[in-house]
């Protein structure tokens, strides 16, 4: 028996998480929540809190696990800790990598994560449940907000709440306020059993370039993440760079 899967997450992370869920209304009395699990550390460190939030908060809400198995992940250490959680689990099997190189794709981690995001809201969406929660963090939306910048000359990021018409299902992001660095050291703390990566393309993206320029950036500009936060909180239309169209410019 794991008793250390009992133990609650960080104070810190608990308050950056609890904060994201009031600022943007993420979870309310009544709803079912999906979560989905990766097997990496954010999505356990998601799991886990969400678990403890359901148990303590005086908003009653469902909570279960989905996990989309590409070729070569083992799920059994993630089927064990939500048994022993008592959570319900569900895997559905997607040869994602082989559709990636089937088609040569030049994006493969935007290709996935934008396939296995359309295969759980999915079956959310046909098993009754009105919230998808993912594990993205405040590294996630920072890196975002670069790639968009420079790839698509966009200052955005991903939404905290996001509203998918498709399915009707609403994708949240509990842990957007939270820090990559915290969630490792939780996650090594509570010796969650975060699963190795099956992705060949791992640590050979435009994502983990991007990563390495913002970790150079912050030895200059340590309170980059506050500012960039700010930034995407506060953006306006009235900020950005407006002219009048005349006919020669169509």
């Amino acid at each position: 028996m794991h008793t250390q899967y009992n133990q609650s997450i960080s104070n810190s992370l608990r308050r950056r998480i609890g904060k994201a869920i009031a600022q943007w209304n993420m979870i309310n009395e009544g709803d079912n929540v999906l979560v989905g699990l990766s097997g990496g550390k954010d999505s356990l460190i998601l799991l886990h809190a969400l678990h403890e939030f359901a148990r303590r908060s005086p908003v009653k809400f469902s909570l279960a696990a989905l996990s989309v198995k590409l070729s070569g992940m083992n799920t059994a250490p993630l089927e064990e800790y939500c048994t022993q959680k008592n959570i319900r689990y569900v895997i559905v099997e997607q040869d994602i990598i082989g559709i990636i190189e089937a088609r040569q794709e030049k994006s493969p981690c935007s290709f996935c994560a934008n396939m296995r995001r359309g295969i759980i809201s999915r079956w959310a969406s046909q098993n009754g449940f009105n919230k998808l929660a993912l594990g993205h963090s405040l590294d996630d939306a920072v890196e975002t907000f670069f790639m968009n910048m420079f790839n698509a000359g966009r200052a955005k990021s991903f939404q905290p709440v996001a509203y998918m018409s498709r399915t009707g299902v609403t994708v949240i992001r509990p842990l957007v306020l939270s820090n990559e660095s915290a969630i490792i050291d939780d996650a090594k703390r509570l010796q969650l059993p975060v699963i190795a990566s099956a992705c060949p393309f791992a640590g050979h993206t435009e994502r983990q370039r991007i990563r390495e320029y913002i970790s150079d950036l912050r030895v200059r500009v340590p309170d980059l993440y506050a500012k960039i936060l700010n930034a995407l909180e506060n953006l306006s239309t009235s900020e950005s760079w407006q002219y009048e169209k005349h006919e020669s410019d169509s």
